[in-house]
């Protein structure tokens, strides 16, 4: 059975959207090459119902359940090339398959890009952190940091006040009066000396390297990562781009149509968000593909 749709990524936004689809009978094939997101974390936190699964879990359960409809193709694989147009959509993978369907369906994710700092990568997901209300609870109070990164960073620091004892680490960037003010009212310190390096053994805490030779000792560091598109389809495509504090999302209406005919995005690529605000995203790709659908088998022929 050829697939009505196509859903590059099987993560939350790609699953959540499948499901939709499969229960509105439509066939539908789903390319994954098995790297979401959050596979550096050990748990996820914020989903109701399943609060610290991990997210291996959490996506092997939803596979399970969505392959359990008989319309549905799982395809293990990497999608390099697409392309799309009034009659429908081509994908292409890397070991040369060539899929065709009415409509596709991008929920292929963002790559987080962390500043340039030694030890800062090999912590990420565990003593080095992006999201509080995804990790700031467990790290349990204390002193963490902030690392200044944009220029959004100085008016968000009184946020992580309630996770624990915050330093901000300015990096070098301005932080004006208003800023420092806020920072003040919220007990947050300003630490104006650069971090230079990320060190320390532990799997609770680390310890921060400054320009001036200190080493100050965190429970966590929180980094402002900006993001980039996780494949190249998205420009291939040539979808419309629009600017996020953290960096570029596809355009997408309310249905999550893009600008290109028949391409449909979803999940991290067009939202600042988590797991659930994710699943939420794919569920309204899902539904606004059905009614595509449905509205080009309703023309006259």
């Amino acid at each position: 059975m050829n697939p009505e749709v196509l859903i590059v990524g099987g993560s939350y936004a790609g699953i959540a959207a499948g499901l939709i689809l499969a229960r509105a009978r439509r066939p539908v094939t789903l390319i994954d090459s098995g790297l979401p997101r959050n596979r550096m974390a050990s748990h996820s936190h914020g989903v109701p119902g399943q609060d610290g699964v991990s997210g291996v879990e959490l996506l092997k359960t939803a596979r399970q359940q969505l392959l359990d409809y008989p319309g549905v193709r799982w395809l293990h694989g990497e999608a390099v090339h697409a392309q799309a147009g009034a009659e429908g959509v081509q994908v292409q993978t890397a070991d040369g398959q060539v899929l065709a369907a009415r409509k596709l369906l991008l929920a292929t994710g963002v790559t987080d890009e962390l500043p340039a700092l030694p030890g800062l990568a090999e912590r990420w997901g565990s003593t080095v952190l992006h999201c509080p209300y995804c990790h700031g609870y467990e790290v349990g109070g204390g002193a963490i940091g902030l690392l200044g990164g944009h220029p959004l960073s100085a008016s968000k620091a009184p946020l992580f006040a309630d996770w624990g004892t915050v330093t901000f680490f300015s990096q070098g960037l301005p932080v004006s009066d208003a800023e420092h003010a806020a920072m003040q009212q919220r007990g947050v310190q300003l630490e104006s000396t650069p971090v230079v390096a990320v060190q320390g053994e532990q799997t609770a805490w680390l310890e921060l390297l400054l320009a001036d030779g200190r080493r100050v000792a965190q429970r966590a560091l929180f980094v402002p990562a900006m993001q980039r598109m996780a494949t190249p389809l998205v420009q291939q495509l040539g979808c419309t781009l629009v600017d996020s504090p953290l960096g570029v999302l596809v355009e997408v209406d309310a249905a999550r149509q893009t600008s290109v005919p028949n391409v449909h995005a979803a999940g991290d690529a067009t939202t600042v968000g988590n797991i659930t605000l994710a699943m939420a995203e794919g569920v309204r790709a899902g539904i606004g593909m059905h009614h595509a659908l449905v509205a080009e088998d309703s023309r006259p022929g």
